[in-house]
């Protein structure tokens, strides 16, 4: 026999839905990127200065960083326009140098972007520092709006920084040297910070360190794509091998 629940004068009221959390996720996506627009704030200054140093209007950096957001692409891409490339040459560079978004598709959380304009805008606005962040085991239970959030933030502060380098352009010595490293001191902190949330799982930095070190003796000239081909091909191995072992399902 069932026992039918009570309710309270025969009507049934829903359940209260919790209230959006837009304006935490805001909070928290701008807190997760402000590191990273510090790293963005030199780099982006010195893409700015190139663009007016290389005879180009200010505003080619302003539309280059909101149409184009391709970082590294961007610094070539300049020398390309002024060469007056073809656009054939500039569409072959431009998936070489972009092509490790293939691989960065296979573990970053699109699946959990809500809407169609949210998944094309995440697709738009993959950069390295944005799956670094994303990908890492803290990321897990972040909503859709904030990942959203955090793709905006570091897409404004590129954008900003090289609108503000390309306006101040003129005032930066010819002289000054490092800025480029400031990308890499970035890339660096990020990887420091995705071995501190996987401490348990050390093969995967010695993979990729091996990766690293292995196209670079026998692929140098395409460093960057063979490094990302071996360590994909190294994660499929370890997952079969690993998943094959007697008593896993």
């Amino acid at each position: 026999m069932r026992i039918r629940p009570a309710v309270v004068g025969d009507r049934t009221r829903p359940a209260p839905t919790p209230p959006p959390r837009t304006a935490s996720d805001i909070r928290a996506a701008f807190a997760d990127s402000a590191y990273v627009g510090l790293g963005f704030l030199p780099l982006g200054l010195a893409f700015g200065a190139l663009v007016t140093q290389s005879g180009l209007h200010w505003w080619w950096a302003s539309l280059s960083a909101a149409l184009i957001y391709g970082g590294s692409f961007e610094f070539l891409l300049i020398g390309l326009v002024t060469a007056a490339a073809p656009l054939a040459a500039i569409a072959v560079t431009a998936f070489m140098v972009n092509v490790r978004h293939v691989f960065y598709a296979l573990s970053f959380p699109l699946h959990r972007v809500a809407g169609r304009l949210g998944k094309a805008y995440g697709t738009f606005a993959l950069s390295d520092e944005a799956y670094a962040l994303t990908a890492g085991e803290r990321a897990r239970s972040w909503s859709s709006r904030r990942i959203l959030w955090l793709q905006f933030f570091m897409h404004l502060y590129w954008a900003v920084s090289a609108t503000a380098g390309a306006l101040l352009g003129t005032l930066i010595p010819d002289g000054v040297t490092g800025l480029d490293f400031a990308l890499t001191a970035l890339f660096t902190v990020l990887a420091i910070d995705a071995v501190r949330d996987r401490r348990g799982d050390l093969p995967t930095p010695v993979l990729a360190v091996l990766s690293a070190l292995v196209a670079r003796l026998l692929f140098p000239s395409q460093l960057l794509l063979a490094a990302f081909a071996l360590f994909t091909a190294g994660l499929l191995v370890r997952h079969f091998v690993t998943g094959r072992k007697p008593g896993r399902v």
